[in-house]
Order: structure tokens, then sequence, then C-alpha cells
């Protein structure tokens, strides 16, 4: 089983940025991509944001378009997802997940294998 365990979460006031991590627990690792989703509370789960593996595309979801940025780092087995001008609405549980299929799917939950136990962002106004 890998493992994928976040960090980098807290409690900020609006407009200020985090940066969260998420690292897999084994030395060798090569999934197809790496993805964030955050569930507020009282709300389903959603697509934040994913990058494939190897070339390193990105897709984000319209809601954090130029506000977030998501990186990785192959050696490292760690996925990035850089948070700025953060807002109230932001605060969630922030998940990583890994695997995914197909670009069309990237954006959809069913399409990883991997995830990682949440963290918490909390954003006050």
């Amino acid at each position: 089983q890998v493992q994928l365990v976040e960090s980098g979460g807290g409690l900020v006031q609006a407009g200020a940025s985090l940066r969260l991590s998420c690292a897999a627990s084994k030395r060798t690792f090569s999934p197809y991509a790496m993805a964030w989703f955050r569930q507020a509370p009282g709300k389903e789960r959603e697509f934040v944001a994913a990058i494939t593996w190897i070339g390193g595309l990105t897709v984000y979801a319209d809601s954090v378009k130029g506000q977030f940025t998501i990186s990785r780092d192959n050696a490292k087995n760690t996925v990035f997802l850089q948070m700025n001008s953060l807002k109230p609405e932001d605060t969630a549980v922030y998940y990583c997940a890994a695997g995914g299929r197909t670009i069309a799917t990237l954006a959809t939950i069913a399409a990883y294998n991997y995830w990682g136990q949440g963290i918490q962002v909390t954003v006050s106004s």
C-alpha cells in the first residue's frame, strides 16, 4: 500500500498564502497523476487541481484558476499546492490523491486509488 501524507495546513487570515505538501511513502512511485481535492463542512468533496507525473500537464478547477498552483517533485515523490490570496470560502479539509487514468478523468474522484488522510485549512476574515 502507498501512504500519502499531507502537511502545511493551518489557520490563516484572508489574503494570506499557504503551501500544502503531499509525500508518498514508497521509495519509488510512478502514478499517472496526483491531485488535490477539498471538502468543506456540509459539502461534497470537490476537485481542486491535478498534475500528470511524467509530462506535468496541469488541470485546475475554475474556482481556483489564477489563485492556486500545483507542482511536483518526482524525485521526492511529492506534490505541492501553492495557495495564494486565500478566502474564507477556501476553508476545507484538503486531500491529496494519486493514481488517475486519463486526461479526461483527472478531475474525477473515482480515477484515484490512493488518498491521504486530509489536512485542515482554515481561513478567517
